[in-house]
């Protein structure tokens, strides 16, 4: 083979590669079935595949139904990329089998690829973010995570959980004062967990939110007796 021959072949062989590249890591989301929005899908197509593959036993990390775990829960999830109890079964088993559960018995992908394909399946889905956030944490990709966690919020400011997961992250970093009014906020909604009000205090950055306004009363008047009822009603209706 000549000079010009073996440079042809190797232009060949790195296109090639560029586009084998050029696909995602993860796999295609297309399925013989679905893939489905797990916050609209209708109920009998959860039960359907709830019911064959995602059972119990399967979500408590006890045993497969139909084969493996996590041949039943790649179902799941290829079905339901952003289903969030399969992914949450997905964290449980990561820290209960460390690196061994990287990739578990059954499944198509490595773990954290159910993570992304939720996220890439629906980019809007707030739970899905903070969820891969949770599972970055287990396997020490704090880097990683925080932008999980502020993608979030920003879906889902009014969530508690979130607001005081992202507040408990920038406390740990001592960035108090970005954690403080987002530990204010949770707690405001009632968030029960009371660790990042005591790093606060303990840092002396802790401040009491201030008690919210009450609605100013609105005071009903009657209209004058010698007033038409039809010019009353009239009246009802202006803005």
């Amino acid at each position: 083979m000549n000079t010009q021959t073996r440079l042809l072949a190797a232009v060949l062989l790195a296109g090639a590669a560029g586009a084998a590249l050029a696909k995602p890591y993860c796999g295609e989301l297309n399925n013989a079935y679905g893939p489905f929005d797990y916050r609209v899908a209708d109920q009998n197509t959860k039960d359907l595949v709830e019911h064959a593959h995602f059972t119990e036993e399967v979500e408590a990390g006890q045993a497969g139904h139909t084969s493996y775990i996590g041949a039943d829960i790649d179902y799941t999830l290829r079905v339901f990329p952003n289903h969030p109890r399969a992914l949450a079964t997905m964290i449980r088993l990561t820290r209960r089998g460390g690196a061994n559960s990287y990739t578990l018995t059954g499944a198509h992908y490595p773990t954290e690829c159910y993570f992304e394909r939720a996220v890439r399946w629906q980019a809007d889905d707030a739970a899905a973010w903070s969820l891969y956030a949770q599972y970055l944490y287990t396997i020490g990709k704090d880097g990683q995570a925080m932008p999980m966690l502020q993608k979030a919020v920003e879906l889902d400011p009014d969530n508690p959980t979130y607001n005081y997961n992202l507040g408990l992250v920038y406390a740990k970093k001592k960035q108090y004062d970005l954690a403080l009014p987002l530990g204010q906020k949770a707690y405001a909604q009632g968030f029960p967990l009371p660790g990042l009000k005591q790093m606060l205090v303990k840092a002396g950055k802790w401040v009491e939110p201030p008690p919210a306004a009450a609605p100013a009363a609105v005071e009903e008047q009657a209209a004058p007796a010698s007033q038409p009822a039809a010019a009353t009603a009239e009246a009802s209706s202006k803005p």
